[in-house]
């Protein structure tokens, strides 16, 4: 069962406290790593009196709000990775989108069934340059700390400075801002809802099995959520015609995404065609469930126009920059088609075998699983690899002695990912031809059905007007299918995969040019052990079809003996 992101904020009134505890071994059980953007503990001391200051000039009722806390739970598999690797990562990357330091701890529970992290993070940012005001002239401060014009103002009745009044000579600096004011942002419902998202986003990206996926939907994303129906429910059926409308609207998306169409476009075409028509309706009508129906359809019309303008730029693109004529992309979709049985309105696809995720280099590997379930003898890997990766050691003009380097570039886990998500992708791709071929074939019944008029053609008519329903038949399975291919790797949707594959593509382009890099300065090509494993799997299923040959010879045998 797929398991959903729980993410919690907290606000901290007492910050310096906070820090201590989350890394404290004393008072942590199960405290593995404790990583900080900003390390000097001076720097979280001046945030935190900053902010009283702030709170004290503001007048406002309450508790200061010093920091904030985030508690991001994690796949327990997790603790198979290198700690201070995840942990940085986690940590480098929330800086990197909201430029705030930050202050985290890797935890588990103390039945160990909670892996999560603790990020603390400030709201204000160190400013480049101190901002300080010099006095003009001697300043006056009573008790409150407040500002009073004349000195007799916080003398007693002997003439002496009172108790907690203190005065500023004319020179010496009375203000001193080292921080920005707060970011409002963070204060916002919207913002948790954003980085519920984002560390979501950024855990599935680093699962090593795709059954360790997080699952949570973002209500500022392109999709509609369904509704459940509970047991009972008086208006069930009612419900499932609103759900089924707008999982129509939810496969128009995800073939919009694959088509090309950007996010921003599909967001901002549900926000101003489903979303502000809808309350103008509400406005206007009252609550009728029956015309959201009809928004939500008119919605998909203008989304289906973008897709068509988006594949058609796509096709401009291939005809002009890469050469290849239209009638040859009309020729992949007829050879496509032909691959699909339709006869029964059920789309198979040919069987694609899922490839093995890569294992992480920074992953602790599990010993006694791995020799489980390996097929292959340990010395014909060993064979293979050294095949591949032959150690040279370069040697030095100078001492005539070998000299020492850095160890190879070694691909992250996203960038272990993007072969077979580029696999995927491929997959996605000629669903979507398949459905393009499709859709034109019916626009054309559609144009001739148009233009069949006549008292003697109503049997054509009819002929025509059941090859076109059979036609939208079709395509909407293919459309089912088009979002059931990354449901099979535990993807919530054609989005979601997106996003971990051009964060994949960008990652593994770094590991290439990392790679590029190693072989210029040392003249030694880079193995890559995502080639190596590749010939380990291919190399299995060989022994495989061997020893399932020699059963089905000696099955062979038996029969004629007998």
């Amino acid at each position: 069962m797929k398991r959903n992101s729980f993410i919690e904020m907290a606000k901290l009134h007492n910050l310096s406290g906070r820090i201590t505890y989350i890394s404290s071994h004393a008072k942590q059980e199960h405290l593995y790593e404790v990583y900080a953007t900003e390390p000097d503990r001076a720097f979280w001391r001046e945030l935190a009196k900053c902010n009283q200051e702030e709170f004290e000039k503001s007048g406002t009722n309450g508790k200061c709000i010093e920091a904030r806390e985030l508690m991001i739970a994690l796949p327990e598999s997790f603790i198979n990775y290198e700690h201070d690797y995840l942990l940085k990562k986690m940590v480098d990357k929330f800086k990197e989108k909201y430029g705030v330091e930050c202050f985290a701890a890797l935890h588990h529970n103390k039945r160990k069934t909670n892996l999560h992290i603790h990020m603390i993070f400030a709201e204000r940012k160190r400013l480049e340059q101190p901002a300080e005001k010099v006095a003009t002239r001697n300043m006056f401060y009573d008790e409150r700390g407040r500002h009073v014009r004349t000195k007799k103002e916080i003398l007693d009745e002997d003439g002496n400075i009172r108790k907690g009044c203190k005065i500023i000579k004319k020179g010496e600096v009375y203000e001193r801002k080292i921080f920005t004011i707060k970011d409002e942002s963070f204060k916002q419902e919207s913002f948790l809802d954003e980085i519920k998202v984002f560390c979501t986003d950024l855990i599935n990206q680093m699962v090593l099995d795709d059954k360790d996926r997080l699952s949570i939907f973002d209500k500022n994303g392109p999709y509609l959520a369904t509704k459940k129906v509970g047991k009972n429910n008086p208006k069930a059926e009612e419900i499932k015609a609103d759900n089924e409308i707008r999982m129509e609207w939810n496969r128009t998306v995800d073939r919009a995404i694959v088509s090309g169409v950007s996010d921003a476009e599909i967001v901002e075409l549900k926000k101003a065609e489903i979303t502000e028509k809808v309350k103008e309706s509400v406005e206007q009508n009252g609550h009728k469930p029956e015309l959201f129906g009809e928004i939500v359809k008119a919605a998909i019309l203008l989304l289906e126009l973008l897709i068509a303008k988006a594949m058609q730029k796509m096709i401009d693109i291939a005809e002009k920059v890469i050469g290849i004529d239209v009638s040859v992309v009309k020729e992949t979709s007829k050879e496509i088609d032909s691959r699909i049985r339709t006869g029964d309105n059920l789309i198979v696809q040919p069987e694609r075998k899922k490839i093995p995720f890569p294992v992480n280099p920074n992953r602790k590997l599990d010993m006694k699983k791995h020799t489980e379930h390996s097929e292959v003898d340990s010395t014909e890997k060993e064979s293979i690899i050294k095949q591949i990766k032959a150690e040279k050691k370069p040697v030095s003009i100078e001492t005539g002695q070998t000299a020492e380097r850095p160890p190879q570039p070694k691909p992250s886990v996203l960038a272990s990912k993007y072969p077979r998500l580029k696999e995927i992708e491929g997959r996605l791709k000629d669903q979507n031809r398949v459905i393009l071929g499709r859709e034109k074939g019916r626009d054309m019944l559609k144009k001739e059905l148009s233009e069949c008029a006549g008292i003697f053609k109503g049997g054509r008519r009819k002929e025509l007007q059941q090859e076109i329903d059979s036609l939208d038949f079709q395509i909407s399975n293919m459309k089912k299918r088009l979002s059931s291919i990354v449901k099979e790797y535990n993807f919530d949707s054609v989005q979601a995969f997106y996003k971990e594959l051009n964060a994949a593509k960008r990652e593994n382009q770094d590991y290439e040019t990392a790679c590029a890099e190693y072989e210029k300065n040392y003249g030694e090509k880079v193995v890559d052990m995502r080639s190596v494993r590749n010939r380990l799997r291919k190399k299995e299923q060989d022994i495989k079809i061997r020893e399932a040959g020699r059963g089905h010879q000696a099955r062979q045998k038996d029969k004629g003996a007998r």
